[in-house]
């Protein structure tokens, strides 16, 4: 016989076991189903989007399978110039797309990747995840409710595709261009129509006639784009950006509510991808350019007179953006010393002409 000791002893611990069970299951369902929906500005076919799909395959990997991040093609959850709002309001709980547009909310988003005439790629991503960049732009999107993590990474890009010449500053006058940022209201100043066309849109408003010519990436995405096809001539350098990356942009209230872990798990994937895109785009880019030349694309460069001319409207835009914006001023200002000190080490480091004598 069993003794009601031995008998309460035994029911407690089944109800202990119980509820630890109870609670393991619980613990194990809600931790499996932790997942991000993101909504992406760029198709998952081309290298942006797929971009986004490399983080979502390292989250994969480091949170053992345990965290969902699906990157939904443009327009299956939001439009692509709605994805920022949409995060900010809640509507979805994270986006993925350039910070270049979000330029007409934030004056100060044109620093980070559709700067005219800015510092080298290195210098401008330096200072976006190490310097002063970073804490500027989510002190700017704090009120949005945005958290932002820099996750992709793109040297300057070209000036962009044209079917016809530009030998001269008369060839914008009337010119129909699809540019985003800054560059856009410099092109202005020189009578051309400009536009911010979404990604998607590009290869048909330029086929169709809606531009005349369009600025979109890097050379290896515009190939992929077919922008090649439909235009004969391409132009460097990319005066109108020298540098960018794309973002993910997570609802605050959501980044709030991952662990500490978890959080640590996103930013690592975040930052593996930009090491691994900093490693391969370069050489894939000069790859993309001959072969595009051997299908007959005409490589060409602005003409230094046209250049200089660019450059003085900038500035003319430059000082009006500092003087209506005192965020894009002080940003602007922090940019420009974390440059300098960029720029200070490669001079010290410079071996002039000897390589060149010696054969290297």
């Amino acid at each position: 016989m069993i003794s009601n000791k031995t008998q309460n002893f035994s029911n407690s611990r089944a109800i202990k076991t119980c509820a630890f069970t109870t609670l393991i299951a619980t613990f194990s369902m809600a931790h499996a189903s932790e997942k991000l929906d993101v909504a992406s500005a760029y198709s998952t076919q081309n290298i942006f989007g797929q971009s986004a799909e490399n983080i979502s395959k390292r989250l994969d990997d480091i949170s053992g399978g345990d965290f969902q991040f699906t990157v939904h093609d443009p327009g299956d959850l939001v439009p692509p110039f709605e994805i920022f709002s949409s995060v900010s309001s809640g509507a979805i709980p994270a986006g993925w797309t350039s910070i270049a547009y979000l330029s007409g909310t934030l004056p100060i988003a044109n620093l980070y990747g559709a700067l005219p005439f800015s510092p080298s790629a290195d210098a401008v991503f330096s200072w976006t995840t190490a310097g002063e960049g970073s804490k500027l732009l989510q002190k700017a999107l704090d009120p949005y409710n945005v958290k932002f993590l820099a996750c992709s990474y793109l040297p300057q890009e070209p000036g962009g595709w044209f079917n016809k010449e530009i030998n001269s500053t008369d060839d914008l006058k009337g010119l129909s261009m699809r540019i985003s940022g800054l560059g856009a209201k410099v092109l202005n100043q020189f009578g051309a129509s400009t536009q911010l066309i979404p990604g998607n849109e590009v290869y048909l408003s330029l086929e169709r006639g809606r531009v005349d010519a369009a600025e979109f990436s890097i050379p290896q995405v515009d190939h992929a784009m077919g922008l090649d096809e439909i235009a004969k001539y391409y132009y460097f350098p990319g005066w109108q950006q020298g540098a960018g990356w794309l973002a993910l942009l997570i609802n605050q209230s959501v980044w709030d509510g991952y662990s500490d872990a978890r959080r640590a798990q996103i930013t690592t994937a975040c930052q593996a991808n930009i090491q691994k895109e900093a490693d391969e785009v370069i050489p894939a880019q000069v790859d993309t350019i001959r072969e595009l030349k051997k299908n007959g694309v005409e490589i060409r460069r602005f003409p230094d007179d046209v250049l200089q001319a660019l450059h003085g409207a900038w500035v003319d835009v430059r000082d009006e953006e500092m003087a209506s914006s005192p965020a894009f001023a002080e940003a602007y200002n922090s940019l420009m010393k974390h440059a300098e000190k960029m720029q200070q080490w490669h001079d010290l480091q410079a071996l002039g002409d000897v390589t060149k004598e010696q054969g290297q």
